[in-house]
């Protein structure tokens, strides 16, 4: 019996030692050898994941930067000049500083200026109400109200109040997470400095949108026409402002005060606080 057992368990335990040894020797011979930056790289990097680098998470971007000599390191919004300034030590270039970012929503449907349509009885999340003929709000545009970019937002900078998310610019790191959590799109990423803001995504036209909320944008144009700069243009019956032109006003805060709904709002950069109009 003994013999018998050892016969069929021999003959196994040898070509497991013949293949295990095989394994070694390919994983040996194909293995492809790791950049010795990558990990000093990686370690350079907040972890944050946000992919506000234009990459998908820290490891891709650290990747990037050791393969393509042309990804400029300045890319980190969360790790700002210090991360840059750490990574072009390491890859031996000129150092470059970050473009310091912050998120804004776009929206100003508070309590005050719009109401409900619907009461809303679901889960507590804005994925799950925008299913709902596209929230409980009259403005199908504006913010849902429940809370799911605060809830994703790692530096706890965003809250609800009176039914609409508000971000603390002074605890946002510009890493975008939120602007891609909310469904409607209300956030975006704008440079951290003296700018005017829309606060308000209801492409409808003027009429539609005064039914829906009072400090909607009706696109009638005249931020458009007082601005100095040529950065803010009505599209879509709704005002967009570019950012690359929107810096040194010679009349900073003109399109703001040309506003008649109140929809446009400024953001100072030493205060750090929305000024109402």
């Amino acid at each position: 019996m003994v013999e018998a057992i050892l016969t069929a368990v021999i003959p196994v335990v040898i070509i497991g030692v013949i293949c295990g040894a095989g394994l070694v020797i390919v994983s040996k011979v194909m293995s492809v050898k790791e950049n010795e930056l990558l990990p000093k790289i990686r370690e350079c990097l907040p972890g944050a994941n946000c992919g506000a680098c234009g990459f998908a998470g820290c490891d891709g971007y650290a990747k990037a930067l050791c393969e393509n000599p042309d990804t400029p390191a300045n890319l980190c919004v969360p790790g700002a000049d210090t991360v840059s300034e750490q990574l072009s030590a390491l890859l031996g270039v000129e150092k470059a500083e970050v473009e310091k970012k912050i998120a804004v929503v776009h929206c100003s449907g508070d309590c005050a200026h719009t109401q409900d349509k619907v009461e809303y009885r679901g889960i507590e999340s804005c994925k799950a109400a925008k299913l709902l003929y596209g929230g409980k709000g009259k403005c199908t545009y504006g913010c849902l109200g429940f809370g799911d970019c605060m809830n994703a937002c790692p530096q706890n900078a965003i809250c609800i109040s009176e039914g609409v998310a508000r971000i603390n610019p002074n605890l946002c790191i510009g890493c975008g997470i939120c602007t891609r959590t909310c469904p409607n799109r209300l956030i975006s990423l704008i440079p951290d400095r003296d700018t005017a803001i829309v606060g308000c995504s209801n492409r409808d036209k003027g009429a539609a949108v005064r039914q829906a909320c009072s400090s909607g944008c009706i696109g009638c144009k005249k931020c458009e026409r007082v601005c100095p700069q040529n950065a803010v243009k009505v599209n879509d019956n709704i005002a967009v402002i570019d950012y690359n032109k929107c810096e040194d006003c010679p009349d900073f805060g003109i399109c703001v005060r040309s506003c008649t709904t109140g929809c446009l709002v400024l953001l100072r950069h030493d205060e750090k606080v929305k000024i109402e109009n």
